[in-house]
């Protein structure tokens, strides 16, 4: 019945959404000018005018009298350039995809439903400070305004028969609670089918043994769910990727070692490739705030960015701040209930009943779910405790030290984040923000939390608690996911490969100055070290092959380009074709696809095949090895480069849809880079010409010797509505190494951002304003 009604769903949603979205200009056509004239400038809930400067591409700097006003204009500003990307976060929150897209989202609907992760937002409100509640009431004021005013709807509404919705605090802060969606839950849910398995406990073992003490290996941005071709774990699996921030890059250079004698900030942070971009560039100023970096659409404070005193950046910390409970044991009476109806287009609504345990929702009831867990098993995690997240940013972002920046981060929950800093003195430091349960320094023993681990959540540390670095005598502070430094309290179990990190700190260090050149050619840097590593262990297995293989045509055309392979991953690369293809096919025949799905399930799924290459006898070895090159040799063949098989591909939601979805896919090149360069082009395992699914979508980069020494760029563009001009056009500035210029002082403001919007009062609440529109 289910298959039926996802298959009815999914042919009402192409029937009903595929002629409007082909009428929907795809291609780049409206200038910003014209863009610019759908703002509604007139009757703003504004005390006095504001003004918001754009430049060509469609960046705002925003300038109020008043933090209220401000924060107004933030929301028109969100609003005029992402109102449709915010509504569907807004709706995927509460756990109402069903509204939008029919009965295919039924069960993502319950999954989000099940999760509760808006739970403590109603004691959030209720606790938040009188000036950050002011805040965000005027930053929904100036999204109300925009949905009630602006001449047109964004095309997503119109294509999807959207209707209007205001929005309030609680709406914000339940997309903020969205976007802290923890990383671990993705790989958990990969991971939980295959705990039946009798070697269960040895593969956990090697798994959360191995990344206790990571080495050198390839990260392969894992985690996925295998969910073949039900479009219902795709949603799920892509809802948990968009919205569960799990990678960057980030670093702060002292001035003792930048070429401007003053610090540096570098901010890569890395997310699922799509469209509309998942953040925006902003800057602003007004009594509280000056400021310039990359928001978080529909989140009302620079997540990344500087002010004239500070610059700050961040990475996921890869925080243990969930854990799974078997509740199977307890009594009827030990769990609550609540019924929920489910409103469904294009068929009966569906009531659902959510269950919770003790340790939290009864996560395995969702249907999603129920084939990975045979026994009742609770989530419980960090966000579903009240914290202040929205205070914590605005305090950052106002901050004029590092002890004002540290304080500042204290109520900084979740997601957990390991925090670069830089000043204006030249000093740089590192620290953390997240609040974790007091655990033991002990190893999981299982995926599944032991009943008396619930102790542990009885006390929590928070940031002043978990080591801090200020000014190494390196010189520079830099994260890439890595583990933290040792703590008394664990911090997380599983981190991203030493890779990334291990190449920053080379690229990083010794006695050459870093400058802005220095730090786009880092963020472009594709060499992994530990490839040659691998590569060596390959042909060292390939060396006991007879001659007749090493020498045939396939032995010839894949092993002779791996050993010429210097470990980059350039684009035109053939070495780093033929290694990557022969170790996909290699692994695969090594352990069988019920292993391999174990694999692709784990956070760094190449340590465990290093693991195999060391580990295993070498006549097997031999002969995967064998079994390999000709499938490898088939597609170097074929593709010949790298980048003719490794795709960036940049597409809109709609280019899923049948028959017109090629007129919403904008872009589809070669690139270089791959799972753990740091130029991040993450592709999981590849056997075959694939997309880049993961990784560096935005870049910003600070010089604090310069108020106006800022830039940033986005991989698409700063609008996100269809046919704009600015939907994609700083494709081409990525392409290039460029980035856009942000400055801080009010005259290089005026020089850069030439189109002028004034948002006026209403008559009578304000002096006299020109109320210019340019």
């Amino acid at each position: 019945m289910n298959r039926f009604r996802t298959l009815a769903g999914l042919i009402s949603l192409i029937a009903a959404v595929g002629g409007r979205a082909a009428l929907i200009r795809a291609r780049p056509r409206i200038p910003v000018a014209e863009r610019l004239r759908n703002i509604p400038i007139a009757d703003a809930p504004v005390g006095r005018p504001v003004s918001i400067r754009w430049n060509d591409h469609h960046v705002p700097f925003i300038e109020a009298d008043s933090d209220s006003d401000l924060a107004v204009g933030l929301g028109v500003v969100h609003a005029h350039l992402r109102l449709g990307q915010i509504e569907l976060m807004r709706r995927a929150a509460y756990g109402r995809t069903a509204e939008v897209i029919g009965p295919v989202g039924i069960e993502l609907d319950r999954f989000l439903r099940t999760m509760d992760v808006i739970r403590a937002v109603p004691a959030m409100e209720a606790a938040l400070p009188a000036e950050t509640r002011a805040w965000l009431e005027g930053f929904a004021a100036g999204l109300n305004h925009v949905i009630d005013q602006a001449p047109l709807s964004p095309p997503e509404f119109r294509a999807l028969r959207l209707g209007p919705e205001r929005w309030t605090v609680t709406d914000l802060l339940a997309i903020g609670r969205l976007a802290a969606a923890d990383f671990t839950w993705r790989m958990w849910f990969g991971l939980l089918r295959h705990r039946q398995r009798p070697d269960w406990l040895k593969l956990w073992e090697r798994m959360i043994g191995a990344n206790a003490a990571p080495l050198p290996s390839f990260a392969g941005g894992a985690g996925a769910l295998a969910g073949g071709t039900d479009p219902r774990l795709a949603l799920m699996d892509g809802a948990l990727a968009t919205f569960g921030r799990a990678g960057s890059n980030a670093f702060a250079v002292s001035a003792d070692r930048s070429t401007s004698g003053a610090a540096l900030m570098a901010s890569d942070p890395h997310l699922p490739v799509v469209l509309p971009n998942l953040w925006l560039i902003a800057g602003y100023r007004s009594p509280s705030y000056h400021l310039v970096g990359l928001m978080i659409p529909g989140i009302p404070a620079m997540a990344l960015g500087r002010n004239p005193w500070i610059a700050w950046g961040g990475t996921s910390l890869h925080a243990a701040s969930s854990e799974l409970f078997d509740v199977g044991d307890l009594a009827r009476q030990d769990f609550t209930e609540r019924r929920e109806r489910i409103r469904v287009r294009w068929w009966p609504d569906q009531d659902v009943v959510i269950r919770e345990a003790p340790p939290g929702p009864v996560i395995s009831d969702a249907a999603l779910l129920r084939f990975s867990a045979p026994r009742p098993l609770a989530l419980r995690w960090v966000g579903h405790q009240p914290s202040d997240e929205m205070t914590a940013l605005l305090k950052v972002n106002r901050a004029r030290s590092w002890a004002e920046f540290r304080d500042a981060l204290e109520s900084f929950a979740v997601p957990a984040q390991n925090m670069i800093f830089a000043d204006i003195g030249g000093s740089v430091g590192q620290a953390m923000a997240a609040h974790l349960p007091r655990r033991p320094a002990d190893l999981p023993k299982d995926i599944v939390a032991p009943r008396d681990a619930h102790l542990h959540w009885e006390a929590f540390v928070t940031g002043h608690d978990l080591p801090a670095v200020w000014n190494p005598p390196e010189g520079f502070v830099a994260s890439a996911n890595n583990r933290p430094p040792t703590s008394d309290v664990p911090v997380g179990f599983f981190f991203s490969s030493e890779d990334r990190i291990f190449r920053l700190r080379t690229l990083l260090g010794g006695d050459a100055r870093i400058g802005l050149r220095q730090i786009v050619d880092i963020h472009h840097d594709v060499l992994v070290p530990s490839a040659l590593t691998l590569r060596d262990a390959l042909l060292d297995a390939a060396a006991t092959l007879p001659g007749a293989v090493t020498g045939g045509p396939a032995g010839r055309i894949v092993l002779d380009s791996i050993a010429r392979w210097d470990g980059r991953y350039d684009v035109n690369s053939a070495g780093a074709l033929a290694f990557e293809f022969l170790l996909y096919h290699f692994a695969h025949i090594l352990n069988g696809s019920e292993d391999m799905a174990v694999y692709a399930a784990f956070s760094d799924p190449w340590l465990l095949v290093r693991e195999d290459l060391q580990s295993v006898e070498r006549p097997r070895l031999a002969a995967a090895l064998a079994r390999a090159l000709p499938p490898a040799a088939k597609a170097v063949r074929r593709h010949r480069t790298w980048g003719s098989a490794h795709r960036l591909r940049l597409q809109h939601m709609f280019a899923r849809l049948p028959l017109i979805g090629r007129r919403h896919v904008h872009l589809d090149a070669a690139t270089g880079g791959g799972n753990d360069t740091v130029m991040k082009t993450a592709h999981g395992f590849a056997g075959k010409r694939h997309a880049v699914r993961y990784g560096a979508n935005a870049r910003h980069v600070s010089d604090l010797a310069d108020l106006d020494a800022n830039h940033a760029v986005l991989l698409g563009g700063q609008d996100g509505w269809l046919g704009s001009r600015t939907f994609t056009d700083q494709v081409a500035l990525w392409q290039r190494r460029e980035m856009i210029p942000l400055p801080l002082r009010t005259e290089a403001v005026a020089a850069a951002f030439p189109h002028l919007t004034v948002l006026r009062p209403k008559a009578g609440s304000a002096g006299p304003d020109p109320g210019q529109r340019e």
